[in-house]
């Protein structure tokens, strides 16, 4: 059934027991995600864990589609990275809120669909650059501070962290091959967990980081100057932060569809996404989108309606509640080995396999998107850069298309047949084909497999008509598009044209 028919979908027969279950293990992954990416942004971990009750409750209950989970996503989180360091936690809350409200009247225009502009190789620079930033994150656990300064560990310290982590990797790669009922992250930290508390092994805890203990999400207004200065920075996280969220969560949105043969609303899906965003800016929240990994694990476990994502975010807030003195004392270490997976997961690697059978160009765009956001820690400007450097390319691509065939009838009318779009990147090709001085007295262009795209088209076909004019000659266009004529006739104060 649609999701936009209703927003329980009571219609559907909903099996209770399952999608329980489903909520209670997406909880149990989500979870682990959620605080490592607050820690690796520099939020409080308590940050990370209300992000995912709010977004989990907010997109469960009014989101595009059922079956679909939301939470502290990490790449939302990492275009907030930058922002954090330079400005603070307040500017991130701030920055979340206005991205929310991108969000809704994304939705509330019904240009979701334009989400999707966005080229697959800045996707792939993208995911590969936040696989790397995620990757190299970790490496900052196997450090501590002595007299002041950040050093990395040595002797017995490094020795168990070294081997936690590659046990917690371990168990994470085999125990799918056991059973595939109990997500192997989960089972990793609770195995890790339970090593450390029996032997008491002296190691960094979450609680070394800081505390989770907390109650509700509190009602927080943004501690920011209300001015335009305050709008110029935050604006750009907020307009990326938005487009990043969903981009990934209109993604994951069609991978259900696919899976569970259904259609979700994806405007719906925007303005639920927006909502929550709001939501996390004024409750204490990091922000967050849909997660594909959380959804995949739920739709595996059989869960197909909304009960299972509002199990799960309640859960969640119910641990924050009461169960903090048991999260404290989770190993860092096994926290770090499953986001050492998680970015393992998250690299295409299929861009590898591909890259030969890519063009040159979007080969470039893929590594300068992925080079930008691990060396500046930027999504927001990598992914900027990428789609511009995309649009030129795809217009100086587009511009060397153009092109023209002549032929002169029998009455001595001479004919440009033109071919391929005209626009600003293709007018200096097109006046170029033109021999104004050896033409006959009257020129007709034929646009019958091109059109008139912008101002800069027009331009060239009013200075194209004066060159002609000087010359004591006509000339006539002909077979205009529709969208063509309308522009002409828009503009024929400014310029001079002839329309057969």
């Amino acid at each position: 059934m649609p999701a936009s028919k209703a927003l329980f979908d009571f219609s559907q027969k909903i099996d209770y027991k399952t999608e329980i279950l489903a909520g209670l293990t997406v909880a149990m992954t989500m979870m682990p995600e959620s605080l490592s990416f607050a820690i690796l942004a520099g939020f409080p971990p308590l940050v990370g864990l209300y992000a995912a009750f709010i977004m989990g409750l907010v997109t469960s209950i009014f989101g595009g589609r059922p079956g679909l989970i939301s939470g502290g996503a990490g790449a939302v989180v990492v275009v907030l990275i930058a922002l954090m360091k330079s400005h603070g936690i307040e500017y991130v809350f701030a920055a979340v809120a206005l991205g929310g409200l991108i969000q809704i009247c994304i939705g509330l225009f019904k240009l979701g669909k334009f989400i999707r502009l966005v080229p697959q190789p800045v996707m792939y620079g993208f995911v590969n650059g936040l696989a790397v930033i995620i990757f190299m994150a970790q490496l900052e656990q196997f450090k501590t501070v002595v007299n002041g300064q950040l050093t990395w560990l040595t002797g017995n310290p490094l020795y168990i962290m070294g081997g936690l982590v590659a046990l917690t990797i371990a168990i994470v790669l085999v125990f799918p091959r056991i059973t595939k009922a109990v997500p192997p992250s989960l089972v990793a930290i609770i195995v890790v967990f339970l090593l450390v508390l029996g032997f008491q092994i002296d190691t960094k805890t979450v609680k070394d980081i800081a505390s989770v203990s907390g109650g509700f999400p509190p009602f927080h207004i943004p501690q920011i100057p209300l001015n335009i200065a305050t709008l110029q920075i935050i604006f750009p996280y907020a307009l990326i932060m938005a487009g990043v969220g969903l981009t990934e969560g209109l993604l994951t949105l069609n991978l259900v569809d696919e899976m569970t043969a259904s259609r979700g609303n994806s405007n719906r899906e925007c303005i639920a996404q927006g909502t929550a965003n709001i939501l996390n800016g004024f409750f204490f929240g990091m922000g967050g989108c849909p997660m594909i990994a959380q959804t995949l694990v739920n739709l595996s476990a059989g869960a197909r309606a909304r009960l299972s994502g509002i199990v799960a975010s309640l859960t969640i807030l119910l641990i924050i509640l009461f169960g903090a003195p048991v999260i404290e004392r989770v190993p860092m270490a096994a926290l770090t080995g499953v986001m050492i997976m998680v970015a393992i997961g998250t690299f295409e690697w299929a861009s590898f396999r591909i890259i030969n059978k890519m063009p040159k160009q979007d080969i470039f765009v893929g590594i300068a998107v992925a080079v930008i956001t691990v060396w500046l820690h930027n999504l927001a400007l990598a992914v900027l850069i990428g789609v511009i450097i995309s649009a030129l390319v795809f217009a100086w691509e587009s511009a060397k298309r153009i092109r023209a065939r002549t032929r002169v009838d029998a009455a001595g009318v001479k004919y440009y047949e033109i071919y391929g779009p005209l626009f600003f990147g293709s007018v200096t090709t097109f006046s170029e084909k033109f021999d104004v001085q050896n033409d006959p007295s009257e020129i007709v262009i034929d646009f019958r497999d091109s059109r008139i795209a912008d101002m800069s088209a027009l331009d060239a076909l009013h200075k194209l008509t004066m060159r002609y004019q000087k010359a004591g000659k006509v000339l006539h266009l002909q077979n205009l598009s529709e969208d063509s004529i309308i522009l002409l006739k828009n503009a024929e104060e400014v310029i001079e044209v002839n329309i057969r």
